[in-house]
């Protein structure tokens, strides 16, 4: 089924705003090319969040080479940005957008099918333990380089081929304002099932580990802003005075992360 033409599939991901920008070029230039190369119809939504909805929509060899195409736009942008700042590249790191009711069979009995798909890919997956806000949709997050990630995206068409959702779907739509909704400092962070070799992955451990400190695991995972959501609660209550400090520090922080 995953390699009949005729059978069409829609994937969503979350990129963020400048990510979204390397892909869509001057005038649309980029996004325009892809979709003629790839036969996949790539549409990307519009608005005030730092978040945006990618979504792309065709048989298997299409979405494959429009993520391929993606894949290796990011992998140019992120080597560049690596040269300027004197840094080891980061991996690309991409988060789908997958129907919860889906999930399960991403993740296999005892976490077998997404054993199996590292394994065979090479890539790093995780799948979101929650919900993504006011939706019936979890964050899928995979990471590696371009051939990894193209890999592991055909599995996961194969899957969702397979295992269609079940039930109504309430799409997720990121809210508007200054900061990413999903991700927050303070012990906000959500915690996922993904798997490394044979063993469970906590995100916020291996944001750690990257680079010697979360902000940059955030940078080289890509995942999202800095600042409390709305069930955050305040990031500093001490006080007015304190709270503008805290606002100054993390549009440092959040522009020290680009």
């Amino acid at each position: 089924m995953a390699d009949d033409p005729n059978v069409t599939l829609t994937i969503r991901l979350i990129m963020q705003g400048k990510e979204v920008g390397s892909i869509i070029g001057k005038k649309g230039e980029i996004v325009k090319k892809f979709r003629e190369e790839s036969g996949a119809r790539i549409n990307i939504s519009d608005g005030s969040s730092p978040e945006r909805i990618v979504t792309i929509t065709g048989n298997t060899a299409g979405i494959i080479k429009a993520f391929d195409l993606i894949c290796r736009k990011l992998e140019e942008v992120y080597q560049n940005m690596a040269k300027s700042d004197n840094i080891p590249k980061p991996p690309i790191t991409l988060r789908l957008i997958v129907p919860a009711s889906q999930c399960g069979s991403l993740i296999g009995k005892g976490g077998s099918k997404i054993r199996e798909i590292r394994e065979v890919t090479g890539a790093s997956i995780q799948v979101a333990s929650e919900m993504l806000p006011n939706s019936t949709e979890r964050a899928v997050t995979i990471s590696g380089m371009s051939d990894a990630i193209t890999k592991c995206i055909y599995h996961i068409c194969v899957i969702m081929l397979e295992s269609p959702p079940k039930g109504g779907t309430i799409p997720y739509r990121p809210r508007p304002g200054p900061n990413g909704p999903n991700m927050m400092m303070g012990g906000n962070t959500p915690t996922g099932y993904g798997m490394q070799g044979n063993y469970g992955m906590n995100p916020a451990e291996q944001m750690g580990k990257m680079g010697g400190s979360q902000l940059a695991g955030l940078a080289a995972l890509g995942l999202g802003g800095i600042g409390g959501g709305p069930s955050a609660g305040p990031v500093n209550p001490a006080g007015r005075k304190s709270d503008k400090i805290m606002v100054l520090l993390e549009r440092f922080l959040w522009k020290s992360l680009w």
